[in-house]
């Protein structure tokens, strides 16, 4: 296919993908943060100390399942910032990490944050975890819409983001990962309380920043060749809640004094969305 009639087409078929997402984020924004407590009878819930969203792991008495892809998307929530203390949050898609004895993680996301002055800034990233993360070059503002996605093949990790609101800007690379290898136990959609880690791999949680509440649409994962959203009974699903409870993933945390919590909500009927709302704790007497 000659090079300017292939570009022609990907733009199209761009600009449509585009629109379509905006639509599919815009419609989902309202129900999914009017219910913020529960998961739905049906999805267990879990406590975590800095993630709170939805993870899916192989089903109970399934062979052991082997993801290689998830994504996802959202509108990029606006933090709400005073001034005092620094305040973060980060919202990706990510393979592995779920369990508490994971070695690796590989996630691509984006951060809302709050300077000690009370002014907010707004970021793209990518981690291999256990390595720190890398800032990612590309423009971001509150209400941007975010297309992103994680492949796993072997040792190759593949991350893709796109600001789908500011056209043409997507960030693609492929990386390798040796010792440990790639985590493909489990698929997740979070927004988290991000940390700081010594060197020796102990972290501290840190505040979380005010966003609000976030949309996480068209989610799905790949395992076993097959594709399904976070409901799809290929696999089991896990509600989790940001309250402080154990570890979760591949760092341990130190004792943290939480100021916010997050929850996410009901899955939508077909499980390819969900919401995660902000909440204020209320300081103890």
């Amino acid at each position: 296919m000659p090079a300017a009639i292939q570009a022609a087409r990907i733009s199209k078929r761009f600009a449509l993908a585009a629109a379509a997402l905006i639509v599919a984020v815009a419609s989902a924004a309202t129900p999914a943060l009017a219910s913020p407590s529960r998961a739905g009878s049906d999805v267990p819930v879990a406590t975590s100390a800095n993630w709170a969203g939805y993870a899916v792991t192989a089903s109970q008495g399934a062979p052991s399942a082997s993801f290689s892809n998830v994504s996802g998307s959202w509108i990029q929530p606006a933090a709400t910032c005073t001034a005092g203390t620094p305040t973060f949050s980060v919202f990706w898609v990510g393979i592995g990490g779920d369990s508490s004895t994971s070695q690796a993680l590989e996630q691509v996301g984006t951060e809302a944050d709050c300077s000690a002055a009370g002014r907010p800034t707004y970021r793209v990233w990518y981690e291999l975890v256990p390595a720190a993360p890398v800032t990612v070059k590309l423009p971001l503002k509150a209400g941007d819409g975010i297309a992103a996605s994680v492949a796993v093949s072997g040792k190759n990790v593949s991350i893709r983001i796109t600001n789908v609101t500011q056209k043409k800007n997507t960030f693609a690379r492929r990386l390798v990962m040796t010792s440990p290898a790639p985590d493909v136990s489990s698929a997740e959609w979070i927004a988290e309380a991000p940390s700081v880690c010594t060197s020796g791999g102990r972290c501290a949680v840190l505040p979380l920043a005010n966003f609000g509440g976030v949309n996480f649409v068209v989610t799905k994962a790949t395992a076993g060749g097959h594709t399904g959203t976070v409901s799809d009974p290929a696999w089991s699903a896990t509600a989790i809640s940001l309250a402080g409870g154990g570890p979760m993933g591949p760092r341990r945390f130190m004792p943290a004094v939480l100021t916010a919590t997050a929850a996410p909500t009901p899955l939508s009927p077909d499980g390819s969305a969900f919401g995660v709302t902000w909440s204020q704790l209320q300081p103890t007497p």
